[in-house]
């Protein structure tokens, strides 16, 4: 108990010393955050874009930016050729829309498919097409599927991408 009471003494005198103390590095020079932010500026891929490559960057109901550019309605993008595509709704996908992957080449490993705000199966018969081709197919929302392309692009990888706009539900 004895202990306890000197160290409940000594508390406060042990506090005012530490606040009359001046600190013994008053001119500490902090990093510069510029510095900091202009490495990560100089790493950051996804800003650094080439001027080529094709880039989603904005949506809205009824278009797409790429590259700056708005486009009105669906889009079709293989490598870094963008055109605009005939469906303007999901149940308007079939095997005829996507019928210009049989000569495309080289064939790109992958189609991104956006189906518009939701994400919804796709026709058995446009999947066996797909794949008769001889891409994977991917069927997500059409924000999700420009992103997924975005990366892909990105690093090199020759996709393609199918897009309803995202005010499309059905």
């Amino acid at each position: 108990m004895a202990a306890r009471q000197k160290a409940t003494a000594t508390l406060p005198k042990l506090i005012r010393a530490m606040r009359k103390e001046s600190p013994k590095h008053q001119n500490l020079v902090l990093p510069s955050l510029r510095r900091a932010f202009s490495l990560y500026d100089q790493i950051n891929l996804i800003d650094n874009v080439p001027e080529d490559q094709l880039r989603f960057q904005e949506f809205d109901e009824t278009s797409f930016t790429v590259n700056g550019v708005k486009y009105d309605g669906s889009l079709l993008c293989v490598g870094n050729l963008l055109m605009s595509w005939s469906p303007r709704s999901f149940f308007e996908i079939t095997t005829d829309s996507l019928s210009i992957f049989q000569t495309v080449r080289p064939i790109p490993e992958l189609l991104i498919i956006g189906c518009g705000r939701y994400n919804h199966p796709l026709n058995p018969q446009v999947r066996q097409f797909v794949k008769s081709i001889g891409m994977k197919l991917e069927t997500l929302d059409s924000r999700n599927a420009a992103s997924t392309y975005n990366i892909l692009n990105e690093e090199g990888r020759i996709v393609a991408a199918a897009l309803l706009p995202y005010g499309v539900t059905c």
